[in-house]
Order: C-alpha cells, then structure tokens, then sequence
C-alpha cells in the first residue's frame, strides 16, 4: 500500500512539474500555454501510475499499440470522463479498424495503404478519428513516417482523392539529433499545408518543441519514471 501511495504522489509531483514546464516554455516563447496539450505516454505504464495521472485531472494520453490500449483503456472511460486517446504508434493496415473505434486521434498516418484502410473505416463505421501525417523529417530507413520529399503528393492523395482531413503533422526525430531543426521543418510543412497541429518533443526535447511551435507533446518518462521491461511473450 505505501508503494502504491508513493507511486501515486510521484506521478502527480511529475505532472505538475511537466505542466509548470510547459506553461513556463510556452510563455518564454510568447505563446498562450493553453494552445500546447500535454499527451501523457502511458505505454506498458502500470494501471496504478495511469491511474495516478487520471486522478490528478490528465485527461490526454498517447498509446502504441492497438491491442495494450484496448485493454486497458475502455474500462477506464467508464470510471474517467473527458479521455481524450491518440494513438502514436505505427498501425497496421490490418487493424485500423479498431483503431478507428478505440481512438480518438491517430497521429500515425503514414502511408498511401493505411489512408485507403481508413477510408474504409469511415464507410464501415461512419465516422474517424482526427488524424495527423507522420512525416519521418530524419529520413531514417528503419523508421515510420512520410519522407519530406513525399509529403505534398501524400497530403494531397488524402485530401483531394480520399477526402481525408488532416489536422496535424508528427514527428519522431533520430534519437541523440538537436530537435530545433526538426520542430522548424515540421512547422515550415505545416504552414506550408494550412495544418494547424504539431506534435513533436518529448520528455528530454518539450520545452524546445514548444519553442518553436509544437501544439502537442508527447512526454513519458518524465512523468512516469521509466517504463517497466515487457513481460516475456507466452
């Protein structure tokens, strides 16, 4: 019991002081703090640090997986009002469906097959998530994400042909880069392509990410402690 108790006040001491930052950042820049929303990244999270940020009034949080968030998150929509749930991890085709009935935003639209499945979705369900373009601004191979290079013939294929709407762009950087070129890239795209949102920075680079010009932010380990090893498969 005092574990639980000493988890749940370190998580809502971190809160308030990723909050803090943000508003401190926010204004540093000239910006309202209300125009930046905190995405509270609880993949492979403990129920009770979850839980704890719930308690303490978080209402925003981001998952990667389709399958981890849909068992967790439906039970806690019934005891918590005003979930708000992105999913910031890659879909697969294959599950976009219930991605589509779980979430509320997908920031991960990264591909001309994953736009035509949600597509689908929209006819099946009636109606989809807000949905961001993940644009992969390091053009590493090994990750996700549009390559720059790609992004206007993308955005155009899902807004024109598809008649998708596209409210944010994403991005994750390489780990270990400066983030600021990255966050002026993002928000050069975004002006570019009349797209309101930004998600990009995380729990080392925020505060940066605000600088110049993120709307959202997607902060993990700063406000829970870092994530506990999966549990082997089996």
């Amino acid at each position: 019991m005092n574990n639980d108790l000493s988890a749940t006040s370190a998580v809502e001491a971190a809160l308030a002081d990723v909050r803090s930052r943000i508003a401190e950042a926010a204004t540093t820049a000239g910006r309202d703090p209300e125009e930046v929303t905190l995405v509270a990244v609880s993949k492979v999270q403990p129920a009770e640090r979850i839980e704890a940020a719930l308690q303490a009034g978080q209402r925003v949080f981001g998952e990667n997986y389709v399958q981890e968030a849909k068992g967790r998150w439906p039970a806690l929509r019934e005891r918590f009002g005003g979930i708000e749930l992105h999913l910031i991890g890659p879909l697969q085709t294959n599950k976009a469906g219930e991605a589509v009935a779980l979430f509320d935003v997908i920031q991960t639209l990264d591909r001309d097959k994953l736009a035509r499945a949600l597509v689908k979705e929209r006819e099946k369900q009636g109606s989809l998530p807000r949905l961001y373009v993940q644009v992969n601004t390091g053009e590493e191979p090994q990750k996700a994400g549009i390559l720059p290079g790609d992004l206007d013939r993308f955005l155009a294929l899902c807004r024109d042909e598809l008649g998708l709407s596209i409210e944010g762009l994403m991005a994750i950087p390489p780990e270990g880069d400066d983030i600021a070129p990255h966050a002026a890239l993002l928000a050069k795209f975004a002006k570019r392509h009349g797209v309101g949102k930004l998600s990009i920075g995380m729990s080392a680079d925020y505060e940066t990410a605000i600088r110049f010009g993120a709307t959202h932010v997607r902060v993990g380990s700063a406000i829970f402690g870092a994530r506990p090893p999966k549990a082997p498969a089996g």
